[in-house]
């Protein structure tokens, strides 16, 4: 079993900064992608960056230049840092993390989601 805990998340005003942060513990062999989507209400759910277990790592359009993610593999974290907040970025994130189990089964595990809202 493998469990994601979310934390970060809070009520910021436009132009501020949040940083986000997601620990993977359990039963892990290994992580390869990790993620952060985020859900505005009445939207879909969308990806916002991702990272692979080589660092490479890819953006939605909306926030380059603005979000940096990032992971440190020997505590099984990713990071979102969010600068330049606008209140269009006001949306539930989710951790999304492919993983390999101790038992060498691939899963795809979601946090629980953390509220980010920012402010006009």
């Amino acid at each position: 079993q493998v469990q994601l805990v979310e934390s970060g998340g809070g009520l910021v005003q436009a132009g501020g900064s949040l940083r986000l942060s997601c620990a993977a513990s359990g039963s892990i062999f290994s992580i390869n992608a990790m993620a952060w989507y985020r859900q505005a209400p009445g939207k879909q759910r969308e990806l916002v960056a991702a990272i692979r277990s080589g660092g490479h790592n890819n953006y939605v359009d909306s926030v380059k230049g603005r979000f940096t993610i990032s992971r440190n593999n020997t505590k099984n974290t990713v990071y979102l840092q969010m600068d330049s907040l606008k209140p269009e970025d006001t949306a539930v994130y989710y951790c999304n993390v492919d993983v390999v189990t101790d038992t060498f089964n691939y899963l795809e595990v979601w946090g629980q989601g953390t509220l980010v809202t920012v402010s006009s």
